[in-house]
């Protein structure tokens, strides 16, 4: 019994220490615990599904959070990647690229990156609605894995990290609003020349 007891415990630590988790034992919890998200389209499925895992994983998601995730664009291209005898198309790539902001106090920018994610179907070009039905599962998949990783991100995002940065965008906007304050000061002090009088003859 005392064997067998050891055993588990290996096994359990050696596990542990490879990364493995038991689902619904890890965690996935995020250190920002309030967050607002939007996005150009405000109900896509990408901006809905992510607000769903955002809640799931602990994150209140409200309007009046101290930081907003921008889904700023969300581009999809398709290209051609192989071709049949018959010079048409047989498989496509989709890719994916997800362009994101978190935006802080006076709607100043602290951060920005994007995700790109590809994947290939095979079209079949005697099963054009079968055809259809694949492309739009692999998109479902693409959004699946783009919100997986923006997950990933946001897990290495802590509220020190944001109040660093909210700090550094401030110091940077109130040195602007400065030089634009002086700028407009010598402008005004510049006397302003009087157009230039040509005489009649």
């Amino acid at each position: 019994m005392i064997k067998r007891n050891l055993l588990v415990m290996g096994l359990a630590v050696l596990l542990g220490a490879c990364g493995f988790q038991l689902r619904g034992t890890g965690t996935n919890e995020l250190a920002l615990k309030e967050l607002n998200v939007t996005a150009r389209d405000a109900y896509g499925p990408t901006v809905t599904q992510l607000r769903k895992q955002l809640s799931a994983s602990g994150v209140k998601v409200y309007d009046g959070a101290p930081y907003k995730l921008v889904l700023s664009r969300e581009d999809e291209q398709q290209r051609s990647a192989s071709y049949t005898s018959g010079t048409r198309s047989a498989e496509y790539e989709l890719t994916t690229t997800l362009s994101y902001d978190i935006v802080g106090h006076e709607n100043l920018n602290l951060l920005s990156d994007k995700i790109i994610v590809d994947k290939t179907y095979t079209q079949d070009s005697n099963n054009l609605a079968g055809s259809d039905q694949v492309a739009q599962e692999t998109r479902s998949e693409i959004r699946r894995e783009l919100i997986q990783r923006l997950m990933l991100r946001l897990q290495q995002i802590t509220p020190q990290q944001l109040d660093k940065l909210q700090v550094e965008a401030d110091a940077k906007a109130k040195a602007l609003a400065e030089q634009e304050a002086e700028a407009q000061r010598i402008r005004d002090a510049t006397p302003q020349q009087s157009p230039l009088q040509i005489p009649s003859k």
